[in-house]
């Protein structure tokens, strides 16, 4: 296999504190590797900051902002490395060797994505995304746009994130379309990454989104018949988590806004095959799976075959 480069791409905006922070943990990194700041249109001196402290970095400034999906799409076109990291401004690398440690995971031609552990520090000790051994490789139906590493080729093959959808749900839009392609996301075993939450979220555009694009990915990805019945349990679940979380009001927007969202998307719906769409439900269920790639040439434009004895992993989700 050819040796693989790294680029880390990092969106941000008004984080210049957290910015320097996820900075110096790349740069500390044991492999060379290119930087790359998105700056989604930061007025709290992120560019002169970024400019005058670390001038190894590549440095790109939206003017007006345009929202993190649309800007890692912009950072991995820009990157140079064959392997595209993807941390939020609000992480760090706690360790030197995580680049080095995921880099190695794709030792496989049939790994498309990484997703790398993580610890939600300011919520909990637990390690998400993490595989049960070390042993074999396990893997799982979505990651964390924030924790993960993508092969830059097959990210620009599926044509990358779907920007119409902004934010919420975009990683699984992405890697259902890269399972249809015969690329798979593995669970990794390196060292976690470290996130810390900021308060700078917005909770109720969260909601709404979130319902909205749950609507969008079924129209989008979901192949006939399942699609008929796909859609409407999707409604019934996301009315109802609303509900349980006292967010009903925001849950029901998002939804309707899923629906009007048909006539601007109807012409782009482009279904995935159904055995991937059964590979994908099958992954839902069980969050992670061992995967047999003795015979890895096979699997090359289709859906990854998966070991029908496989163990599983429950890895807690988003």
């Amino acid at each position: 296999m050819p040796e693989l480069s790294a680029t880390i791409v990092i969106p941000t905006k008004n984080r210049q504190d957290d910015l320097r922070r996820a900075i110096v943990s790349c740069l500390n990194q044991t492999v060379p590797l290119e930087v790359l700041v998105i700056d989604d249109g930061s007025t709290d001196g992120t560019a002169e900051m970024v400019k005058r402290e670390f001038p190894t970095v590549i440095f790109h400034r939206e003017e007006v902002s345009k929202g993190a999906t649309v800007e890692r799409n912009r950072g991995v076109k820009m990157a140079s490395g064959s392997i595209v990291f993807s941390i939020d401004d609000d992480a760090d690398f706690p360790s030197r060797y995580t680049v080095e440690q995921t880099l190695a995971e794709f030792d496989s031609p049939e790994v498309g994505v990484v997703s790398i552990p993580l610890i939600n520090v300011n919520q909990s000790p637990e390690v998400l995304q993490r595989a049960p051994s070390r042993d074999g490789i396990y893997v799982r139906d979505i990651f964390w746009g924030g924790a993960c590493a993508m092969r830059r080729d097959v990210f620009l093959k599926v044509g990358g994130y779907r920007e119409y959808l902004r934010q919420q749900h975009e990683e699984d839009d992405l890697a259902i379309r890269i399972l249809d392609a015969g690329y798979f996301t593995r669970l990794g075993n390196a060292d976690p990454i470290h996130h810390y939450e900021s308060p700078i979220r917005d909770r109720g555009r969260h909601d709404i989104l979130g319902g909205r694009n749950k609507i969008l990915f079924a129209w989008h990805n979901v192949p006939m018949p399942d699609f008929l019945l796909y859609l409407p349990a999707t409604c019934a679940k996301t009315l109802g988590h609303g509900i349980r979380q006292g967010r009903g009001p925001r849950s029901a927007l998002g939804v309707a806004k899923g629906f009007a969202a048909f006539i601007d998307q109807f012409s782009e719906r482009r279904p995935v095959r159904r055995e991937t769409f059964r590979l994908y439900r099958r992954l839902r269920n069980s969050t992670g799976i061992r995967i047999e790639v003795a015979k890895r040439d096979a699997y090359r434009g289709r859906t990854p075959a998966i070991a029908a004895d496989g163990p599983q992993t429950q890895t807690p989700r988003r």
